[in-house]
């Protein structure tokens, strides 16, 4: 029975699903059945008081009692941390997360952006300002996950008339899909850092040194597209160039440290109800919060040591000239001032938008990009979306739509596809005008980058983002 199953019988996340998973180990090895099993765990879990003396299921109904207990002290705020919705494409599930997240007793305010979507926790696009605490899940499990663009000094018309050799570039300067990686691995003094100071960063290094410089899974790709700016900017005189812009994270051990913490900030909270349980914090002033902290600011320098890798690799086997570096990322906690002090500020899949920042917001990989330039909106605590944001679930998409339909929209828009999986066809993602459209007022536009040759994981990985 999986963890998942054991949730809907009443089992909450946390201890009490390793207890359950131990308990039914042992009756099933004496030969009780799956449905007696199901039976017996639904009944612990609906009145644990009475199972407490139980030989194989005592210690699971002691800590549901001891949780239950816990939720029982658990008081609701009076009122809500207040946030604010950009953009009005929104699911109702989304709402109620951020609804939840306003609702911890941490909480001092939100926003949503007009890409959110149902995230752990957290709605991914939303942005969630704490006092004194960080919670893991609303970074995210890729965290750090970020955007870079460079612009090159090839002729636009090399895109298609190079194709191939782009096609092998790719392959060579990067590897796609789960367990992806260098051998020999690619060198960056990231992996020189002290990775000792918690248990999972140091189990995790070696994995980490052989995904360096590596996209993985999920929404996370590499592509060749066209940058068009109408007029002088960002050092860059109006004109359209060849731009080269990937989109990764911090690999598996990013999502190992977020499954970690993520799992131990549970633990430290059993008088979360369910609903807020997914948004568990940790205190920055204790030992459990200093090592997360430290470990997703490793977790940036990480994924940034990524891209650098990616883009350098690329522009020397091209041989080509960087006329421009571009970068941002999400799924990120920063230390910043808003509302007279200090507040954690959470962007899961929010990008920086401090007045006068520049970003980088795709669309999908048959839709525009956009290069903008933060306004600084003290509701938005700076932030704007990080993308087009789904529209439908990876399940849903791959239930509407086919590949047929994915080349023929590839088609329609000049783009070349080399991999992917069905379920990051462009008709899955929301409309990145109306995204962009809604967040006007966040955000100006710079430049527009249309891809043509995408190279994203192939079909049947797992998703990482």
């Amino acid at each position: 029975m999986k963890p998942r199953e054991l949730q809907n019988l009443g089992i909450p996340k946390g201890e009490a699903i390793g207890l359950a998973l131990e308990a039914m180990g042992s009756v099933m090895r004496a030969g009780m059945t799956r449905d007696a099993v199901r039976a017996k765990i639904q009944a612990v879990a609906g009145k644990p008081e009475d199972h407490v003396s139980d030989p194989l299921f005592g210690k699971l109904a002691a800590c549901l009692v001891k949780s239950a207990a816990a939720r029982a002290r658990f008081e609701q705020r009076a009122a809500a941390a207040p946030y604010r919705q950009w953009g009005t494409d929104m699911d109702a599930k989304s709402i109620q997360q951020m609804d939840n997240a306003c609702n911890l007793p941490v909480s001092v305010a939100g926003a949503l952006m007009p890409d959110a979507h149902v995230g752990y926790g957290l709605p991914i696009g939303g942005v969630l300002a704490t006092k004194g605490a960080v919670i893991p899940y609303a970074v995210g499990m890729d965290i750090a996950c970020r955007m870079k663009m460079t612009v090159l000094d090839l002729p636009v018309s090399g895109i298609r008339a190079q194709e191939g050799h782009l096609r092998n570039i790719l392959g060579e300067a990067t590897r796609f899909g789960v367990g992806g990686g260098f051998s020999p691995r690619k060198d960056h003094p990231v992996m020189d850092e002290d990775w000792s100071f918690s248990r999972v960063t140091r189990q995790y290094r070696d994995k980490a040194s052989y995904q360096l410089g590596s996209s993985g899974s999920g929404n996370h790709f590499a592509e060749f597209g066209t940058l068009t700016l109408k007029q002088d900017d960002l050092g860059l005189k109006a004109g359209v160039y060849c731009a080269f812009l990937s989109h990764s994270g911090s690999r598996g051990t990013g999502g190992q440290i977020a499954t970690h913490y993520s799992k131990l900030a549970m633990e430290l909270h059993p008088e979360l109800p369910r609903e807020l349980m997914q948004l568990a914090w940790l205190d920055l002033d204790s030992e459990a919060g200093q090592e997360y902290w430290r470990a997703m600011e490793l977790m940036g320098r990480y994924a940034a040591a990524n891209h650098l890798l990616i883009h350098r690799a690329v522009a020397k086997l091209l041989g080509a000239r960087v006329l421009l570096d571009i970068e941002n990322h999400h799924n990120f906690a920063w230390k910043e001032q808003h509302f007279g002090e200090e507040v954690i500020v959470h962007r899961k899949g929010a990008t920086p938008a401090g007045r006068g920042v520049l970003g980088i917001i795709p669309g999908s990989m048959a839709t525009p990009g956009y290069v903008v330039r933060g306004k600084g909106v003290a509701e938005s605590m700076n932030s704007a979306s990080h993308g087009a944001g789904r529209r439908l679930s990876r399940t849903a998409t791959k239930n509407t739509y086919t590949w047929n339909d994915g080349k023929k929209f590839l088609a329609e828009h000049d783009v070349v596809l080399i991999s992917a999986g069905l379920d990051e066809v462009p008709m899955g993602y929301k409309d990145i005008e109306s995204v962009m459209a809604a967040q006007s007022d966040l955000v100006e536009t710079v430049a527009r980058f249309d891809p043509k040759l995408v190279k994203m994981a192939p079909e049947g990985e797992q998703p990482e983002d």
